[in-house]
């Protein structure tokens, strides 16, 4: 008699969650609101490199200082904003620190798959908070606006772009904001960003 064939070894499912230092573990593609913490967020952005690290200065400027000035230059743009609306712009790169920033070149070569699961993350965190899942495109053009400006003074302040250049990739910022940009210590980038979460999410909540 021939020996019966052996079934093939079931192979392990691939794991997709991660571990957080809060204890929480968060599942990559099924995000659940309550397994987000704001100390997590903090600590994983302030040590994400913005520009992949190519910036001047002792420290990378991280995604957690990046998002204090963007949601600063937001409340420039526009005064009336409500303090949801400014914690929003905020997070606006929250979910980076799960997933990393991503120069926006290799972006474009990662396609729908890195924007799919990145939209996940966000509508998470922004349940997890309080907030509407998506942004409303008001919003999403005033972050964008926001976001260009902080990036055009990073640039060339800290990556080594000249005015010329910046603006063509970024468009030149308003005359009437200007920020001098200086990269901080993970630590301080980290509580910087917890201390605005905590105000605007106070406010948030008062105005209620």
């Amino acid at each position: 008699m021939s020996a019966r064939p052996q079934p093939s070894p079931r192979k392990a499912p691939a794991r997709v969650w991660q571990r957080m230092l809060s204890g929480r573990r968060l599942d990559l593609l099924d995000p659940s609101p309550v397994d987000i913490e704001v100390d997590d967020i903090a600590h994983g952005l302030a040590r994400v490199a913005r520009w992949n690290g190519q910036t001047i200065g002792d420290h990378a400027f991280s995604v957690a200082q990046h998002s204090v000035v963007v949601e600063s230059v937001c409340a420039v743009l526009e005064p009336g904003l409500r303090p949801g609306e400014r914690l929003m712009a905020l997070h606006h790169d929250a979910a980076e620190y799960v997933i990393g920033d991503m120069i926006s070149p290799f972006k474009a070569v990662l396609g729908d798959g890195y924007k799919d699961i990145e939209n996940r993350l966000t509508e998470a965190i922004h349940i997890r908070f309080g907030l509407p899942a998506r942004l409303p495109p008001s919003l999403k053009r005033l972050i964008k606006r926001a976001d260009h400006i902080c990036a055009w003074y990073e640039a060339t302040q800290l990556a080594g772009f000249g005015a010329t250049e910046a603006d063509r990739f970024f468009g030149s910022p308003p005359r009437s904001i200007r920020l001098e940009l200086k990269p901080e210590a993970p630590t301080i980038a980290q509580h910087s960003f917890v201390a605005r979460h905590e105000a605007l999410l106070k406010e948030k909540e008062n105005r209620k």
